[in-house]
């Protein structure tokens, strides 16, 4: 049995983890996972939550590691511009771009450790998933790809936490 180049196998093993945790998630949302959907079925990340100024200055620097399936979500108070750069940070990042729908509206792939050049994310952006580099384009994270979490906003959300 032929199971494909080392990047494939590695993307698919990541998306069979992430959606094996997914399936033994609780129905409800929680403020440490991160739900998403799209083409490729559902995945979740536990997510540490970096919703104040401080917290968003810090994010993930001075990290060595950050564990497979987990990540940090930048929350803002009202949508913007945005705009993350690697100071100080040491390891390669995928930076999603999140809508107040919850709608991705760009993906920024290994973002290079240490380098102070602006990654820019658009305009009205509400949030930021930060995640190990390389995993979002093997698991298919991508604009329109839905995210689920109880601090985005319920009302406009294309995908809802259940009551």
């Amino acid at each position: 049995m032929r199971l494909g180049s080392g990047a494939a196998v590695v993307g698919r093993l990541i998306l069979l983890f992430l959606l094996t945790l997914g399936s033994a998630a609780a129905a409800a949302c929680r403020e440490d996972t991160l739900r998403l959907r799209g083409d490729f079925g559902e995945a979740l990340f536990r997510v540490e939550i970096a919703d104040d100024a401080a917290e968003r200055a810090q994010g993930l620097m001075h990290r060595e590691s950050l564990p497979r399936g987990a990540g940090m979500l930048f929350l803002y108070p009202f949508p913007r511009q945005a705009s993350f750069w690697m100071r100080n940070t040491l390891i390669p990042l995928d930076m999603i771009f999140i809508d107040r729908t919850g709608t991705v509206t760009r993906v920024h792939s290994n973002a290079i450790p240490l380098d102070e050049t602006a990654i820019d994310g658009g305009p009205n952006v509400l949030a930021v998933l930060e995640i190990n580099g390389g995993m979002a384009a093997p698991m298919g994270l991508a604009p329109g790809v839905q995210i689920q979490h109880p601090l985005m906003p319920q009302g406009p959300a294309v995908w809802p936490c259940e009551p």
